[in-house]
């Protein structure tokens, strides 16, 4: 088993970790904001794009446990995520960055269900580091430019 580690420094290597992310499944419990720290972290559960892509004969579909932190954080807005309901689960569409005054400015986590949480960051300081395991899912998310796309973009196990 191949385990990801992924750093991110520049708007380019954020949509690195935004393509390997895409689809992930995250607790509202399992994101956290430490201001004292300036960091963000959440543990999600990826689709596993990469073993999909390989041609594994397009039955065996895989999650794994990733986490993703952010240094630098100056603040964490969030919309439509309440922090009380720590069992609800998000399906992550994309990480995006907009900068402001160089190197900083506002890394957006897009999630279904127009909910978003906006870092404020000094600058892009980000990892990806998956921790090992990994299970079966039953299905691939399915996107809406896709062919015979009809369920939500996150869906799957």
């Amino acid at each position: 088993m191949t385990l990801l580690k992924l750093i991110a420094l520049d708007e380019a290597d954020l949509e690195v970790l935004s393509s390997h992310l895409q689809d992930a499944v995250v607790r509202v419990g399992d994101i956290a904001y430490v201001p004292s720290k300036k960091r963000f972290a959440a543990i999600l559960n990826r689709f596993d794009w990469e073993r999909t892509a390989s041609g594994n004969g397009g039955k065996d579909f895989r999650r794994r446990r990733t986490a993703l932190r952010f240094e630098r954080v100056l603040s964490a807005k969030h919309r439509r995520v309440k922090p009380a309901t720590d069992d609800k689960v998000l399906a992550l569409l994309a990480i995006s960055f907009e900068p402001t005054e160089p190197p900083g400015g506002y890394v957006t986590l897009t999630f279904s269900g127009d909910a978003s949480i906006q870092l404020e960051v000094e600058c892009i300081e980000a990892a990806l580091t998956d921790l090992g395991p990994v299970w079966r899912t039953k299905s691939k998310p399915k996107h809406p430019d896709e062919p015979g796309a009809g369920s939500k973009p996150g869906s799957g196990s």
